[in-house]
């Protein structure tokens, strides 16, 4: 499904983008790595860099050859770490290398942003995530403490505000057939679960006892792929959940069906 295309893959070297790169390469296409640490998988290409600090990935965009077809931002920090820190890998970062990007993309070119099932409630945040939508490095202290994001909280609203910035961007490339969309899965088994399970407590509790098992990363690479390929031409702006059934329960019991 993605013979003959180059993919770059943000945090290659662990977790679901290892399991995306693997896929990339399965399916025959090629993968440009970009992480803080090397693959141990083999790839095409590997760029090391820093997704929080707006001059490497201005030095990073500069460096990636031109003409990817696809662009998986897999690369993502959890709530264990400093709210600002979330918030400049998890959204900031991730939207500067996108944009950035963007020019150097192939016509036709694929971008999945990898979202989550804690952002299943951004709506609910419009106020913060339309906030958000100029927010740059510099203002992102200032921004976590004008809008109480704290704790888990920097997670979950950066999730939030990329759902929503998915959704906006669903034309916006259309005159070169670039399109964007989100993929949300929901626990999944990484190095980084124990400190979802940690920081998010009951919530992470109670959606854990109600699922037959953890996600694995091989469960949400295909998805990513599918959406990198030409088999998802048409599909646009869209957020899909990959949990188990996990997004379904949760509107279940919210509408009483």
């Amino acid at each position: 499904m993605l013979t003959g295309k180059t993919v770059i893959v943000t945090g290659a070297a662990s977790g679901i983008g290892v399991a995306t790169a693997r896929l990339v390469r399965a399916w025959g296409g090629r993968v440009i790595a970009v992480d803080r640490h090397e693959p141990a998988d083999p790839v095409d290409s590997y760029f090391a860099a820093d997704l929080s600090d707006r001059a490497a990935i201005d030095a990073l965009v500069e460096a990636l050859p031109a003409g990817a077809h696809g662009l998986a931002n897999i690369a993502g920090l959890p709530p264990t770490r400093p709210p600002a820190e979330v918030l400049k890998v998890n959204l900031v970062g991730l939207k500067h290398l996108t944009l950035g990007l963007v020019p150097k993309l192939a016509d036709g070119a694929s971008i999945v942003n990898l979202a989550s099932l804690a952002g299943l409630d951004w709506a609910e945040a419009l106020p913060a995530v339309r906030a958000s939508e100029d927010l740059d490095f510099d203002g992102v202290e200032a921004f976590c403490r004008r809008h109480g994001i704290q704790g888990a909280r920097s997670y979950v609203f950066s999730k939030e505000a990329l759902i929503a910035w998915t959704h906006r961007n669903r034309w916006t490339w259309r005159d070169r057939g670039i399109r964007m969309n989100a993929v949300s899965p929901g626990p999944v088994e990484t190095p980084i679960l124990p400190d979802f399970v940690a920081t998010l407590g009951a919530r992470a509790e109670a959606e854990m006892a109600v699922m037959d098992r953890p996600g694995r990363p091989q469960d949400i690479a295909p998805v990513v792929g599918f959406l990198l390929s030409d088999a998802s031409a048409w599909i646009r702006g869209a957020n899909l959940p990959v949990d188990g059934g996990l997004h379904a329960h949760v509107l279940d019991r919210r509408h009483r069906l």
